[in-house]
C-alpha cells in the first residue's frame, strides 16, 4: 500500500508544495497556507506542515501531518491516513486534482455541513507541483471502517449481520440523509456501503465522499449517469435529468436489502441488466410509473413480468417491519418513496427508541436523537415518533429547536 503515489501525479522527491492563493474560495476558519512536503517515499513518512489562524487577531499556529498509508484511490485522486504530529490525532486526507477554472463543489458542500452522521471537514488547503498542477487537500476526521467491510466480515464467516446492527446503521444513514436533503437541499448521488463509514467501537455511522453530491434545483437538468450501478435508482437508468433526492432513498433501500440478505439485491452487469434485475423483483413498470421516472421516455418494450412478493425476496424469519420498510424505499415512482425522516420514524427502528436499549456488549448506542435543523418543518406527530418520551423527559423539548434554526 505504501508504494502507491500520493496523487495521480506525485510531486518529485523533496519538492516543496506551495499554497495556491484562493481566498475567495476558502472560509477564514478553514484556510491553510504554506504547506511543505518532505521525505522520500511517495506516501509513508511525508510530512505536510501548514499554518492556520492569523485572522482577526488570532495567533498563527502550525499543524503537521505525517502521511501513513493510502486508504482509497479512484478517478478523483487518493485518500490517505495521516497523523497530526502536534496532537497525535489520526485524520484522513483526500487529495484531488483541481481545475483552476472552477470552484470545488465537494469543498463548498462540506464546509457547510455539521452533523453526527456526516463526515466532518477539519481543514483544507491547496497545493501545487512543479508542473503547476493544482491539488485540493481535504483534511477530514478519520473513521476506520466502512459498512462494506463490516458486511464482508460477516459474509466471510458465513453469517448475516445481526439485526440490531442493521437497524443501527440504517437509522443513522437515514438521519444523515435527512440532514443533507432537508437542511442543505443536497443529493449525495453515490450512497453505497463503501461510502458509509463506521466506528467499530461506538458503531456511529457517517456519510462520506461528497465528490458526486450536488444541490438539486427544481427545473435544472442534472446528469443521469451518476451513482454506482447496484444502487442506481431506476429513473437514472431511464435517463432522467430532473430527478430528486429520492434517488438517495432508492440507494439506501438497496443498502438495507444488502445488509438483510448479505449480498446485493440488484447485481446488474450493465445498465440494461441492472433494469432486468430490478424488474425481476418489482415487476415490469407500468406506463404511469415510467412517466413518473422520466416523462421523456417513450419507448416501452419490456417483457411483462409480475412483481415478486417482497416476503419471498427475504428469508422466512425476516421481521415484517424490515420487509415493509424495504418495500417503501424501493418504489418505481420517486414520489412514492418515503423521505429519509419518515424512514427514521419507521417501526423497524422502534427497538432503538426503547429506554434501556443498548449495544450487544452492554455499551450505550451512539447519539441517535440529538436532532439538528432536520426536524424543522416536520409534523408534531413525526417529531413525537422520532424523539422518544424518555429522551424528551431527560432533555425537554428545547434541544429540538436549537437557536438559529
Amino acid at each position: 500500500m505504501a508504494s502507491l503515489p500520493l496523487g495521480p501525479h506525485p510531486p518529485p522527491e523533496n519538492e516543496a508544495v506551495k499554497i495556491a492563493p484562493r481566498r475567495s474560495e476558502m472560509g477564514d476558519d478553514k484556510e491553510m497556507s504554506a504547506p511543505v512536503v518532505e521525505g522520500n517515499d511517495p506516501v509513508t513518512g511525508h510530512i505536510i506542515s501548514t499554518t492556520i489562524g492569523g485572522k482577526n487577531g488570532e495567533a498563527k499556529r502550525t499543524i503537521s501531518y505525517m502521511a501513513e498509508r493510502v486508504v482509497g484511490t479512484g478517478s478523483f485522486g487518493i485518500v490517505f491516513q495521516a497523523k497530526c504530529l502536534e496532537t497525535g490525532e489520526t485524520v484522513a486526507i483526500k487529495k484531488v486534482l483541481q481545475d483552476r477554472r472552477y470552484k470545488n463543489r465537494e469543498l463548498q458542500l462540506m464546509r457547510s455541513m455539521e452533523h453526527p452522521n456526516v463526515i466532518c471537514l477539519k481543514h483544507c488547503f491547496f497545493s501545487t507541483t512543479s508542473k503547476n498542477e493544482l491539488f485540493l487537500n481535504l483534511v477530514m476526521e478519520y473513521v476506520p471502517e466502512t459498512v462494506y467491510r463490516v458486511l464482508k466480515h460477516y459474509s466471510n464467516v458465513g453469517q448475516r449481520m445481526p439485526l440490531i446492527y442493521v437497524k443501527l446503521y440504517m437509522y443513522q444513514i437515514f438521519r444523515g440523509l435527512a440532514y443533507i436533503h432537508t437542511v442543505h437541499g443536497v443529493c449525495h448521488r453515490d450512497v453505497k456501503p463503501q461510502n458509509l463509514l463506521v466506528d467499530p467501537l461506538t458503531h456511529q455511522v457517517k456519510l462520506c465522499d461528497f465528490g458526486s453530491a450536488k444541490v438539486l434545483v427544481k427545473g435544472e437538468a442534472n446528469i443521469s449517469y451518476i451513482c454506482s450501478r447496484y444502487y442506481r435508482a431506476p429513473e437514472l437508468i431511464f435517463g432522467a435529468t430532473e430527478y430528486t433526492t429520492s434517488i438517495d432513498i432508492w440507494s439506501a433501500g438497496c443498502v438495507l436489502a444488502e445488509l438483510l440478505l448479505g449480498q446485493p439485491l440488484f447485481p446488474g452487469d450493465g445498465a440494461v441488466d441492472q433494469l432486468v434485475e430490478i424488474i425481476r423483483v418489482l415487476g415490469t413498470p407500468t406506463r404511469e410509473e415510467i412517466r413518473c421516472m422520466n416523462p421523456n421516455y417513450t419507448e416501452f418494450r419490456f417483457p411483462q413480468i409480475k412483481a415478486h412478493p417482497w416476503h419471498k425476496v427475504f428469508h422466512k424469519r425476516m421481521p415484517p417491519e424490515a420487509i415493509d420498510l424495504a418495500s417503501r424505499l424501493l418504489q418505481y415512482s420517486p414520489s412514492l418513496r418515503c423521505t429519509a425522516l419518515e424512514a427514521c420514524a419507521h417501526s423497524f427502528f422502534d427497538e432503538l427508541r426503547e429506554p434501556n436499549a443498548r449495544l450487544p456488549n452492554g455499551r450505550p448506542f451512539p447519539p441517535l436523537f440529538n436532532f439538528k435543523q432536520e426536524l424543522s418543518g416536520a409534523s408534531p406527530e413525526l417529531i413525537n415518533k422520532l424523539v422518544p418520551e424518555h429522551v424528551r423527559r431527560q432533555f425537554g423539548t428545547n434541544f429540538l429547536h436549537p437557536a438559529g434554526t
